[in-house]
């Protein structure tokens, strides 16, 4: 097995079957079960030999029938067993595929913003599913059922000597070309495999992606493109498969073929045996069905490797998920964030998403408990992600940010998130009630509390108007509602949290005129007590703020009131003067 797997791909193949670990008691048990059961199935020729010598030469009836009921028996209980070792492998495969799917989707919750980043969705949607099934299926079934043909082999060898040792020599010197064709075979199907998971995954993410983003997709008639790109993922897909099959094609009927030489030579031999009264007829039937039990195992001994090697690169798949470190966790001992009113310090920050292309650059900034900081400027200045650093969606590269005094590092993330609401330009909503999206962040909440919230972001009426009210079921991602209905309803979760830190990225940029404005009445009230950074690319947002911070480059390049930067800042008047800052319709571009 490691030969044929190689040093890499067999610690893989160890490693799955360390999720058997909790089924060990029901394992032993098919294993068992699986035994009895062929242990039953070799009693049968013995049976039926001994029937043909002894029986059926002496007329025997009483004897025959004693055999006939013997075999019966051993039938109905063989049956019995492959029944209970069949459920058995049944609820353990379940069992495995449970605990896998558990541990990958918390893996996944537990990852950063930066791991996906650099994954498409539909590849980590095929490792959840079709990957997962590859290796739910070996470890479920897979596993007991190779088990069960290698004890075959070997019984029946043994069994093979017992009868003739000289016709077991005939049908074993077959062995070491099925080993040879075997390994082989193992060798060149692996890769080809696992690139047909990987084609799988790419075919996944256009599918997800023509989904999810269908209303671009019609809205620029796009459909032909998109089901162009579809066809070519599958067609890759296709043609993977299809070298894969050749593979099959070329070497599992040869791996079949070779056991059937073997049974050729033993009837010649065994035959001329018989006739020259060097073995009873009874005896060659014998060997001959016990032969026939292990042409079973040796022809599946080619779908059995094709089946560790889809299961080994399933696994290695989605190890690189579980395997992934968690660049954004707890260190240990971390402590809960302090109590205070929401000092937000930034200490010679600097940030990189990708090594050599810095984002932030050396930024000092202090923002006092209950400021309003309004960041602006052009697109690459680096806005959402310097306020991305405070709740710790990602680590700074250099520097540290504070929070009352507090490292941001050195404090759980629960309690961390807890203390920033963030409110994002395109707010995520599940698929399920308004009431559960508002109080997603908070456990037990009452409905009262929930409406409060509804108010306060202007989005009460709205709800009342709704088929069902707060129990009203959107759809996928919100897609049911307005834009300004789904940022009034993410501005309402955010509140509910009530943090000490409120972070508005552009959240007034889907909503019209008159909806602004009353959701910035509302934010007034909502603000007073709170440090609010706001990024906003509309004058009338961007006068809540007791000051405007300027980034440039990654840099702090000014701050002030509006008055003092038309004064002290360039930059901030060449936005004003190319009217990217004037006016509610006005926009000030806002960096990634």
């Amino acid at each position: 097995m490691g030969g044929s797997l190689g040093p890499s791909r067999f610690r893989t193949f160890l490693r799955l079957l360390s999720f058997l670990r909790p089924y060990r008691t029901s394992l032993a048990v098919s294993i068992v079960l699986a035994a009895g059961s062929q242990l039953c199935g070799f009693a049968l020729p013995w049976l039926i030999g001994t029937a043909i010598d002894d029986a059926l030469p002496t007329h025997d009836g009483q004897r025959l029938a004693w055999i006939v009921a013997g075999v019966v028996v051993i039938g109905l209980v063989k049956a019995l067993l492959l029944v209970g070792r069949r459920f058995i492998a049944g609820t353990q495969a379940l069992g495995v595929e449970f605990d896998l799917r558990s541990a990958l989707y918390a893996q996944l919750q537990r990852l950063s913003f930066r791991f996906f980043d650099r994954h498409q969705t539909g590849q980590l949607m095929s490792r959840a599913t079709v990957d997962l099934q590859n290796v739910r299926f070996f470890l479920g079934y897979g596993l007991v059922f190779l088990a069960q043909h290698i004890l075959t082999v070997f019984g029946v060898t043994v069994l093979l000597f017992v009868v003739s040792w000289q016709l077991a020599l005939i049908a074993l010197a077959i062995t070491p070309v099925l080993v040879v064709v075997a390994w082989r075979y193992s060798h060149v199907s692996h890769p080809v495999l696992k690139d047909v998971q990987q084609r799988i995954a790419d075919m996944t993410t256009v599918a997800e992606e023509s989904i999810v983003g269908v209303n671009v997709v019609k809205a620029f008639a796009q459909e032909p493109a998109r089901l162009e790109l579809f066809r070519e993922r599958t067609e890759a897909i296709f043609a993977q498969a299809i070298h894969a099959a050749r593979q099959s094609a070329r070497y599992l009927p040869f791996l079949s073929f070779l056991p059937l030489l073997a049974q050729a030579a033993v009837l010649i031999a065994g035959g001329t045996m018989v006739v020259h009264g060097d073995l009873l007829l009874g005896q060659l039937v014998t060997f001959n069905l016990y032969l026939l039990m292990l042409v079973m195992p040796l022809r599946m001994l080619g779908m059995w490797i094709g089946q560790i090697q889809r299961a080994t690169a399933a696994g290695e798949r989605i190890f690189e998920v579980l395997d992934e470190p968690q660049d954004i966790a707890d260190r240990p001992g971390a402590i809960e964030l302090p109590s205070g009113g929401g000092r937000v310090t930034f200490e010679h920050v600097s940030f990189a998403y990708e090594a050599g292309r810095e984002i932030l650059s050396d930024v000092d900034l202090d923002v006092a408990p209950g400021r309003v900081v309004a960041l602006i400027g052009h697109t690459g200045a680096g806005k959402t992600t310097l306020t991305a650093l405070v709740p710790r969606f990602y680590d700074v590269t250099a520097g540290r940010v504070l929070i009352d005094g507090t490292n941001v590092r050195d404090v759980t993330l629960a309690s961390l998130r807890r203390a920033a609401g963030v409110v994002s330009q395109d707010p995520f909503l599940f698929s399920t009630t308004v009431r559960e999206n508002i109080a997603f962040g908070v456990a037990n909440i009452g409905d009262r509390d929930v409406e409060l919230a509804a108010r306060a972001a202007q989005a009460h009426e709205f709800i009342e108007e709704l088929p069902e009210g707060y129990d009203t079921v959107i759809g996928e991602r919100g897609i049911t509602l307005s834009g300004g209905q789904r940022q009034r309803i993410a501005i309402a979760r955010a509140l509910l949290v009530d943090p000490r830190i409120l972070i508005l990225d552009d959240a007034t940029a889907s909503v019209d005129a008159t909806t602004e404005a009353r959701i910035r009445l509302a934010l007034r009230e909502v603000m007073k007590g709170r440090t609010t950074l706001i990024i906003a690319h509309r004058l009338s947002t961007i006068s809540l703020a007791d000051e405007i911070v300027v980034l440039d480059r990654g840099r702090v390049a000014a701050r002030g009131t509006a008055k003092e930067l038309r004064r002290t800042s360039l930059l901030y008047r060449e936005i004003e003067e190319h009217g990217l800052l004037g006016g509610d319709t006005a926009r000030v571009e806002v960096s990634a």
